[in-house]
């Protein structure tokens, strides 16, 4: 490999680190447009025989919305990365799992005005891949943004996004046991929980669903009204009271990124009945079989539908749900096995993380490194990019992962949450081209690696 190359390639490097800009857009028209939408859709459904889509409505513009978000290419596949992490990894396919957000190292650049857009790379795809390109980075943004106006709104909490799906497999078993197809509701869900919490307290929970295209904002319309049917299966309290954000990413081929965001404000609080002091999230939780049933008020008293609800009885059960399913996601990344094991379920997938893939097995995690004065252990992969060698680092902050592989989660959300406003916030390091630190004190790093 000559000099040049090396050069081109540590630019590219450099480049997912710098920061840039995306374009939020939330208004009155947008929701109008939505709706116009989501009526159409119900038409056409009609003329084929079926009924219209079960959909919240409280949809509007989102309350002091940010006119831009400011990040790194990095952080977007760092949020990409987690929100995979904790996927059903086998032995075979865990590799690809785990460091899939590394395909899109060169999908993304700013443009002269320093906005995100595709990258000439980025736009270089087989129509098959474009839906899963989409889908993938629309989750990126989508988390990222959420995260930004929740915490926003409380300061005073962290906030942590957490995979929905995975989460409600600790309740509900939600592929099909029967030989007919399950009902929409129950297969249509939200891509995440975002959950506001303090430690000892109870928390404040959102559910976010998040869409992508690679068309015009018109099918950002239609996304959206689709994504009003993946809230409405769930229900957390009271049906139709949890508050929700519906987020699509536009990904135009030419020009810059825009995220287009609608809200159903309020406040769900996990406060469990009677219940004083802290729910101890420490305690391991056995399969739940839970019925896929919301109840729904009616004038004459109340009857049934099919979905997934959380009433007040099973707040505190949910409250772990939430925090092991993140502990879950977070020791996922640093490289999967045993660790990751303890906080899941038979449906979450306990099985596929009993063994560990990675080598070295006998030390906490295989890679070690010290990053901005932080030690961090996780694991690491050496591939090429563009034929050079470069080296990606995932990890937990060193005293946070102890707590994880020991299962202490009480003490790992005490500690992060003391951490808040501390992380370094550059996007560079000693021996590393790109770095991104979480406040959930994970790290996602990438250099030039010597041959």
């Amino acid at each position: 490999m000559n000099e040049d190359e090396t050069k081109a390639i540590a630019e590219i490097l450099d480049e997912l680190g710098t920061t840039s800009n995306v374009q939020v857009r939330s208004s009155h028209e947008l929701a109008a447009e939505v709706n116009k939408a989501a009526t159409d859709e119900d038409k056409k459904r009609a003329e084929d025989g079926r009924g219209p889509l079960r959909r919240r409505t409280d949809y509007r513009a989102v309350r002091k919305a940010p006119r831009s978000l400011s990040l790194t290419p990095w952080q977007v596949l760092h949020a990409i990365g987690l929100g995979a992490a904790a996927a059903r990894q086998g032995a075979g396919r865990g590799l690809a799992e785990h460091w899939g957000s590394l395909r899109y190292s060169q999908a993304l650049e700013a443009n002269r005005g320093r906005f995100l857009q595709l990258s000439s790379e980025g736009r270089d795809l087989l129509r098959f891949y474009k839906a899963t390109q989409s889908g993938e980075i629309g989750t990126g943004f989508a988390s990222l943004l959420a995260e930004h106006i929740v915490r926003s709104r409380y300061p005073d909490h962290s906030v942590s996004v957490i995979p929905a799906d995975i989460a409600l497999k600790a309740g509900w078993t939600l592929r099909s046991s029967g030989t007919g197809p399950r009902p929409e509701p129950l297969q249509r869900r939200p891509h995440f929980f975002v959950e506001a919490w303090q430690p000892g307290k109870p928390s404040k929970i959102f559910l976010l669903s998040s869409k992508g295209t690679h068309s015009s904002v018109h099918q950002v319309y239609k996304q959206l009204s689709t994504a009003s049917a993946h809230v409405e299966s769930v229900h957390i309290g009271p049906y139709g009271t949890v508050p929700y954000l519906l987020i699509g990413t536009e990904i135009p081929a030419k020009e810059s990124l825009a995220l287009h965001v609608l809200e159903a404000p309020g406040t769900t609080l996990l406060r469990p009945p009677g219940e004083e002091s802290g729910v101890d999230l420490d305690l391991a939780l056995g399969q739940g079989n839970l019925m896929s049933d919301v109840v729904l008020p009616t004038e004459g008293g109340r009857r049934t539908i099919p979905g997934f609800q959380v009433l007040p009885g099973s707040f505190t059960w949910f409250s772990v749900v939430l925090a092991r399913t993140e502990a879950a996601t977070l020791t996922a990344f640093t490289g999967g096995g045993r660790p990751t094991a303890q906080y899941l379920t038979k449906e979450q997938g306990r099985r596929h993380f009993q063994h560990d893939t990675q080598a070295n097995t006998a030390r906490m995690r295989d890679a070690e490194h010290r990053i901005h004065d932080i030690d961090f252990v996780g694991t690491d992969h050496i591939y090429r990019l563009n034929g050079t060698r470069v080296e990606a680092f995932s990890g937990l902050k060193r005293s946070l992962y102890t707590h994880l592989h020991h299962g202490r989660v009480n003490e790992y959300r005490r500690e992060v949450h003391g951490l808040r406003g501390q992380w370094p916030q550059r996007s560079t390091a000693k021996h590393w081209n790109t770095v991104s630190i979480r406040a959930d004190g994970t790290v996602l790093a990438i250099r030039l690696r010597d041959e």
